[in-house]
């Protein structure tokens, strides 16, 4: 997209999106920041249960295989420039970002006053395993992160706060609940800004294990996630993409707990700011192991994922031969052709073609789950704007496939004022900041 129609559209206010509040037909695509539209509200991050209809937002293309040595841009892209063909691309970083390269690494930055960088796979794992070889950045209130996080908002963490260079903090969450009970702690490392070290998340069906070079910090089995009220297990289960980032935890816009939790106030004079211009991450590599189970879940052996219920469970996960990439920046999940015969969507004039994340209404509009709600009187479908947000699930402890045939929605944190009280969502917290910097 060209400069002019980016200022443009981002001065069109997004209609907002959640559970109770789904996009309309127009705008069907409820992006990873909470808000509508089409192009790449459709795309990685997109959230099927908030969006007109299940298939509104574009298949996910699946899991690949491969060690990235990051030592140039090339396989980096704008999310402004892609389409969602995943072989032409290995990552795509948020609009404002800044990915740099030095000494044979790339650098995650984040200049005085900015929102920061999330760097995104094309790809999406459904199990598996993830290592990224990084520094983190360092100073008071200054986060890092290296995650995994699915369109329904299961996630997987590693976060580091710059305040504590010995530490590394490790999370998950099922559908972005918020119970920071689940934090631990990795302790005693060398440095984590001076010293390269080896993250690993080995994701499976049954367990989680978080190392560190190599060795084993933290171990997390599914049997222990089990919710007996709602009948689920809060266990992530669902394909995510890969995501390496950096924010601004404690910067002034944050709430008092993001802020205390983040370190402290973010010092946007830093010694780093001052000699380089910017804080930063460097990364060096990056593994992707997919899970290649022989049946679901945790198959990667088609072209994408989907979802055929609104429970957003491992069970509702279909994987399918469903193309990945939109036409244009006009295309949807249900038009994947729309605005093709413009011949190049960075041509295309549409207001709606726009990046999401540019503008906002306000903190606490992401698309995670309103606190309190519940809703059992909608029906799942693949055709209207009426999926399922109500419901009961049930489970085997012995084999791990969510039986839901309506989604349950939970009480959930819909802003960043509330979130943080013990740890926090990678994802939830960038997208309030993201919120906040277009304000």
């Amino acid at each position: 997209m060209g400069a002019a129609l980016l200022l443009a559209s981002s001065a069109v206010a997004a209609t907002t999106c959640s559970l109770d509040s789904k996009c309309p037909e127009d705008s069907p695509c409820c992006s990873q920041y909470g808000e509508c539209g089409v192009g790449a509200y459709c795309l990685g991050g997109c959230d099927p249960r908030m969006s007109f209809s299940l298939d509104s937002c574009a298949p996910e293309p699946q899991c690949v295989s491969k060690s990235m040595t990051l030592d140039s841009t090339d396989s980096i892209v704008s999310e402004a420039k892609y389409l969602g063909d995943s072989t032409e691309y290995d990552w795509v970083y948020s609009d404002g970002s800044q990915v740099l390269t030095y000494d044979s690494n790339i650098l995650l930055t984040m200049p005085a006053n900015s929102s920061g960088t999330v760097l995104a796979s094309t790809t999406y794992m459904w199990y598996g395993n993830a290592k990224a070889t990084l520094k983190t950045s360092r100073g008071d209130g200054v986060v890092s992160a290296f995650i995994l996080l699915s369109d329904v908002k299961d996630e997987i963490d590693f976060e580091f706060i710059g305040a504590d260079l010995t530490v590394a903090q490790t999370n998950y969450y099922f559908q972005a609940l918020p119970i920071y009970t689940n934090e631990v702690n990795i302790t005693d490392l060398s440095d984590t800004y001076s010293n390269f070290h080896t993250y690993e998340i080995d994701w499976t069906p049954d367990t989680i294990t978080w190392l560190v070079d190599g060795v084993a910090g933290r171990t997390l089995k599914r049997t222990d996630t089990w919710n007996d009220t709602t009948q689920n297990w809060d266990y992530p289960q669902t394909p995510a993409r890969v995501e390496l980032s950096l924010w601004p935890g404690g910067a002034s816009d944050n709430s008092i707990y993001t802020i205390d939790w983040a370190g402290g106030a973010i010092d946007w004079d830093s010694a780093d700011i001052q000699q380089y211009g910017y804080d930063f991450v460097t990364v060096k590599s990056v593994e992707i192991s997919c899970y290649n189970a022989s049946s679901a879940p945790g198959t990667n052996n088609a072209v994408s994922y989907t979802y055929d219920n609104a429970a957003g469970t491992n069970n509702t996960v279909v994987n399918g031969d469903d193309a990945t990439v939109l036409s244009s920046f006009e295309a949807t999940g249900t038009n994947m052709t729309a605005g093709a015969s413009s011949a190049s969507s960075s041509a295309s004039a549409s207001a709606s073609n726009s990046v999401p994340g540019e503008s906002s209404s306000g903190i606490g509009s992401s698309g995670s789950q309103d606190s309190g709600s519940s809703d059992s009187s909608s029906s799942s479908s693949s055709s209207s704007g009426s999926s399922s947000s109500g419901g009961d699930c049930s489970s085997s402890t012995s084999d791990f496939s969510q039986s839901c045939t309506t989604a349950s929605t939970k009480s959930g944190a819909t802003g960043a004022q509330d979130r943080f009280t013990g740890g926090a969502s990678a994802f939830a917290a960038i997208v309030a900041f993201v919120f906040l910097a277009w304000l």
